[in-house]
């Protein structure tokens, strides 16, 4: 495929990417609105919000790695068919269990993430391939803000259905786009899916998240959730054990352990939790009359539009950071994203009362989320050998849903600990969650730090893809991935 068509390309991925990481929050402002419409309980509603979750979080790794393995473009377009199939079958769903149902099909989708990232390393010329995953990860941080912002007008003007109907014809169209443009990666990794692994991996996912999902209905000291904590880490250590014996393990633990690969994940585990409990309970604090005290009554649309600011910043420091990584550094760039959320979270636990305090923060925690999602990308792309960018990539963005589940399952206990006589929450829960938001965010800045420094002649994901697209490396003393031979240096950072 000749280098002129990666601009196609890119748009086929970033549709895709985009469009799933829309529907992770299109549909949450209008669960009051499926409740009603299915005539369901809002207990069982939330699994809308549940099934898609622990969908992404097994398909996302073990997808990437299918992908590593049997090609990228075969299994991106495998996935995009399938994520335009289940917008189809939740535009028609009859009842909520086939909503639901739709909801783990559409899930799939997470692993446009991690093969994306994949191709664009392969495919892509390496002056390209920095700036090109930054773009990209600004398209997928905007996605989410997108979700918000668009689901209350297209909720009032059309019907709840059409958060589905209008990704079908867009995911279709991306389809065929791929099939016929998309170039297939020749770079792919030895050896088979191993499904001891993968059943593992998704076992001990479920046993994690499921009670960190539910905890609110079932009840934190119950036995539901105590056991499943409980089977989470026993699973999780069989799926340890099982890896390391593997001669050919769906997630590399040897790459898990490479310093810039460990430290980016830990950034993304603690940033996660402040950004998506952000995104969960910020549009719930200024919809909330003003009777408690505190928050503005706001409609769903209203909310959408405060947080337009997060939408917009997050999207331009995304696409701006592909620019500043060859002169910073990703890891400057990571530190500093995570900072910004820090600072954000900290202004809002003190000043909250006015709705331009809350349009500031949500643009100073956009400009955080943007370059914190380009420089982790980049960080693990530019740290993992070819053959293994789905897998790492996917495994990143899993461990980054896992501390937004954790951060957004902990800050529900803050918020909703103690209620009023009227139902609603005390501003103080609020002013404490948002408090733990800020210390989750300085402590993925202070983990970020960690992450080493790349010097020049140093691998990068540019240079790797480039120089050595069959994987094969050397290692440095610091246990980073260096070439055996390249021409391109990279600057420092």
């Amino acid at each position: 495929m000749p280098r002129k068509s990666t601009r196609l390309t890119f748009a086929v991925l970033a549709t895709g990417a985009g469009v799933f990481s829309m529907l992770q929050s299109l549909i949450a402002p209008a669960l009051p609105t499926v409740q009603h419409a299915l005539h369901t309980s809002q207990s069982t509603a939330t699994w809308v919000m549940t099934a898609y979750l622990l969908s992404a979080s097994i398909f996302t790794p073990i997808l990437g790695r299918v992908g590593d393995l049997v090609g990228k473009k075969r299994t991106l377009v495998a996935v995009l068919f399938t994520v335009a199939v289940g917008c189809l079958l939740a535009a028609l769903a009859p009842t909520i269990g086939v909503l639901i149902a739709a909801r783990v099909v559409q899930g799939v989708g997470g692993a446009l993430f991690p093969l994306s990232f994949g191709i664009i390393r392969d495919e892509f010329a390496p002056s390209e391939v920095g700036r090109s995953i930054s773009n990209l990860s600004a398209v997928i941080a905007a996605g989410g803000g997108v979700g918000m912002v668009a689901a209350g007008p297209i909720v009032t003007a059309l019907d709840y259905r059409w958060l589905f109907w209008i990704p079908v014809g867009i995911v279709v169209v991306a389809t065929l786009i791929a099939l016929r443009y998309v170039p297939e990666s020749v770079n792919r990794a030895s050896g088979k899916v191993n499904w001891l692994g993968a059943g593992l991996l998704s076992a001990w996912l479920v046993a994690l998240l499921l009670p960190l999902s539910q905890a609110a209905v079932w009840g934190w000291g119950s036995a539901r959730v105590i056991g499943l904590f409980t089977a989470a880490v026993v699973l999780f250590g069989l799926w340890l054990l099982a890896e390391a014996r593997s001669r050919t393990p769906l997630i590399d633990l040897r790459v898990m352990r490479l310093p810039a690969v460990w430290t980016t994940n830990t950034a993304a585990l603690l940033f996660g939790a402040g950004m998506y409990a952000i995104w969960s309970f910020l549009p719930g604090f200024v919809q909330t009359p003003r009777s408690p005290g505190y928050g503005f009554g706001a409609s769903v649309t209203a909310a959408g539009l405060l947080m337009l600011p997060m939408l917009v910043a997050m999207f331009l420091s995304g696409m701006l950071s592909g620019r500043l990584e060859p002169v910073l550094g990703a890891k400057a760039l990571l530190t500093t994203g995570a900072a910004l959320g820090a600072l954000a979270c900290g202004f809002l636990a003190l000043w909250h009362d006015e709705q331009w305090q809350i349009a500031v923060v949500a643009g100073v925690f956009g400009l955080g989320i943007g370059l914190a999602f380009a420089s982790m990308a980049n960080l693990i792309v530019g740290s993992v050998p070819a053959d293994q960018t789905g897998a790492a990539t996917g495994m990143n963005a899993n461990i980054r849903t896992i501390g937004g589940s954790i951060g957004a399952a902990v800050t529900g206990v803050l918020v909703t600990g103690r209620l009023q006589p009227s139902g609603l929450p005390y501003g103080s829960g609020y002013t404490h969650g948002f408090t733990l938001l800020a210390v989750l965010c300085l402590a993925a800045a202070l983990a970020a730090l960690l992450v080493p420094s790349r010097r020049a002649g140093r691998l990068s994901g540019t240079a790797r893809a480039a120089s050595d697209p069959s994987g094969t490396r050397s290692a440095d003393s610091t246990g980073s991935a260096t070439p055996v031979a390249t021409s391109v240096s990279t600057p420092r950072g």
